[in-house]
């Protein structure tokens, strides 16, 4: 038996207790986990905005050892440090067949399955496929990415989620050239790694963008240049803070509406508005068939930073070793696992970075 928090219905509070992990089966990989990462996507799974199956064990951005492989499992063994990978690709379906793996068609088949028991028998789903919310977790295969070397195993769970998504927003999806300006709206755990990722791509301004001011020490310890309230008027003042013609990208952390047309009002003619946050199905953003003429922006969504993460992992991890990339200053509180309803609570305040649940 492990501890985990668990979710008994989309709405209710977590619960902590202890639930029953199988032994790893065929092609699957049992990790116990060193850290998870509380991201506002497994706040959108309790509070129903994401689909998941429940009961379910939330958390899908973790780092940990391996404790134990099933049969037919190559490339990992007992003993070594792993990125969980929330969205392993499968390689077979069409979007892996065109080199699109952060748009697998498969990717979140596990999550529809259940994976473990709680104490009295009944069965559990793991959110978004990871369930990292637990002292241990079992996952298949391609869910596990060696650490490379020279990256702390703790800090390394940033890397499965708000780093890769952060990363890849700025250099895959962006694909921000040196000297561009770029405004980051919402700058919780992947908007302060947009904002390290512009730094490392050479970006002249960077414009951090929030609700909460405390955000602002984070914000220029990461990179920003400037940092604004969000409020009526932002758009005005980003082109002020860039030579009046507006950035030449933004990218959208939140997944509001409004927040999105803020960002894509807030750059350039030709400029180009990357959207990161994931909003709920009723948040409906519209533009004129004549602005989407005559500012010629492009608005584009990207899913897990359109990361490979096979690929973009040794990247991220020579970063790190060279101290371009610093994954500590992320993280603003260090929990157990019955700090997680804290840290939703402070999402929804608007206050933090990352909270790191810390086994």
């Amino acid at each position: 038996m492990i501890r985990a928090a668990v979710l008994p219905a989309v709405g209710a509070p977590l619960e902590l207790t202890e639930i029953d992990l199988p032994r790893p089966g065929p092609g699957q990989v049992r990790v116990r986990l060193a850290a998870a990462g509380v991201c506002h996507s497994d706040l959108s799974l309790a509070n129903g905005t994401l689909r998941q199956p429940v009961p379910a064990v939330l958390g899908h951005e973790g780092a940990g050892t391996v404790t134990a492989v099933g049969e037919d499992v190559a490339g990992v063994s007992p003993g070594d440090a792993v990125v969980i990978n929330w969205a392993p690709a499968c390689g077979s379906c069409h979007y892996c067949g065109l080199g699109e793996p952060w748009l697998c068609a498969n990717a979140m088949a596990g999550a529809g399955a259940p994976y473990a028991r709680t104490a009295d028998g009944r069965e559990l789903y793991p959110g978004l496929s990871s369930a990292v919310f637990a002292e241990e977790t079992v996952v298949p295969m391609r869910a596990v990415l060696p650490l490379p070397a020279g990256v702390p195993l703790t800090d390394a769970a940033l890397l499965g989620c708000a780093v890769l998504t952060g990363y890849g927003a700025i250099h895959h999806s962006a694909k921000v050239r040196g000297g561009e300006s770029v405004a980051v709206f919402g700058i919780g755990g992947v908007g302060l790694a947009v904002i390290q990722a512009a730094r490392i791509a050479g970006a002249g301004a960077v414009v951090a963008v929030d609700v909460s001011p405390g955000k602002e020490e984070l914000a220029r310890a990461a990179g920003a240049t400037d940092f604004l309230v969000a409020a009526d008027g932002t758009a005005k003042r980003i082109r002020k803070l860039t030579g009046g013609h507006g950035a030449d990208v933004a990218v959208e952390c939140v997944g509001r509406a409004e927040t999105i047309r803020a960002a894509w009002d807030s750059t350039r003619r030709g400029g180009r508005t990357t959207v990161v946050g994931i909003g709920g199905k009723d948040e409906l953003v519209s533009f004129s068939a004549l602005e989407i003429f005559h500012f010629g922006r492009t608005l584009s969504g990207c899913v897990y930073g359109n990361c490979d993460p096979a690929r973009d992992l040794p990247v991220l991890a020579e970063h790190i070793r060279e101290a371009r990339l610093d994954l500590g200053a992320m993280v603003t509180d260090r929990i157990g696992l019955d700090g997680i309803p804290a840290a939703f609570d402070a999402m929804l305040a608007g206050r933090g970075g990352r909270a790191l649940v810390v086994f």
